[in-house]
């Protein structure tokens, strides 16, 4: 019986051309997932850095206009105040220097309001009728009485802090019993810029705001009888993360200072705000 002869296999692959061709087509499409990739992850960290900036950009602005809002408040009607000193001395104290100025204070001659040179951050030093100062301290005094509380707000580092006072003790009215304290109010602050808003003089102003000024000239307006009736600020903020990418930098000027040229590994925003001090606006008012 005879045998049929079998058919030879035919050997199949790839040709070098197709290898070539199949390679270029695998690094064109995993570059252009790795751009991707890169992409979205370049987008996610500043999305981030945004979200953080702004949530704590909302937080800094509501905290200090709701301190700002009672800047220069004395009510000696229904406030219990604290008797062991003048009060209505104390009234006149607070409602005609709201803004303390380097030199006010016996105790503490070199606190006050500066503006700072240089494009540094300013110092804000206040006044006001309160049951505790910006950190919370009540400096003994009993629970539901009020007392001269002096706030001071600077910027260390790249953090916005407050020291809180008793103004009393500051004007050399009583010993200190209780330190002051020092507190972080948000960090990673870049710049806090204060101008003041001054009405024209107490005796013919309607409580309205005629200029703003930096506080190196808030000396001589007020000894021209002229008031703060209105505080406008601003702040810059980075973001946490220094991997954001952006590809142009940014340049910012906060009120009266120079623009300046920021990082582009960091985001940026500023928020400002301008604030009529209501209890200044009515005892100027008042006191025509």
């Amino acid at each position: 019986m005879t045998r049929g002869l079998s058919t030879p296999m035919k050997n199949t692959g790839f040709s070098l051309v197709e290898l070539m061709i199949s390679l270029t087509l695998g690094l064109i499409i995993s570059g252009a997932i790795i751009q991707v990739l890169v992409s979205s992850s370049v987008t996610n960290k500043l999305n981030q850095a945004v979200a953080q900036v702004q949530e704590s950009g909302r937080f800094i602005m509501a905290r200090l206009s709701s301190e700002f809002y009672e800047v220069g408040r004395y009510d000696l009607v229904t406030a219990a105040i604290d008797s062991s000193v003048d009060t209505i001395a104390e009234a006149a104290y607070v409602q005609n220097k709201p803004i303390a100025l380097v030199g006010d204070f016996v105790t503490s001659g070199e606190l006050g309001s500066i503006q700072a040179a240089s494009g540094d951050s300013d110092k804000l030093v206040v006044s006001l009728l309160g049951k505790e100062d910006c950190t919370g301290n009540s400096h003994g005094y009993a629970a539901d009485e009020e007392f001269h509380v002096v706030n001071h707000y600077f910027v260390s580092g790249s953090e916005l802090k407050c020291t809180g006072f008793d103004g009393r003790v500051l004007r050399g009215l009583k010993n200190q019993s209780v330190a002051p304290v020092t507190v972080t109010l948000l960090d990673n602050v870049e710049s806090f810029q204060v101008q003041f808003g001054v009405s024209e003089r107490i005796t013919s102003s309607k409580g309205q705001p005629v200029s703003y000024v930096t506080a190196n000239e808030l000396g001589l307006l007020r000894a021209q009888n002229q008031q703060v009736v209105a505080l406008r600020w601003g702040i810059m903020l980075k973001s946490y993360q220094n991997e954001v990418q952006q590809t142009q930098a940014q340049r910012f000027a906060l009120l009266n200072e120079n623009a300046k040229t920021m990082s582009t590994s960091h985001y940026y925003q500023v928020f400002s705000k301008t604030l009529a001090l209501r209890n200044m606006k009515n005892f100027v008012r008042s006191s025509q």
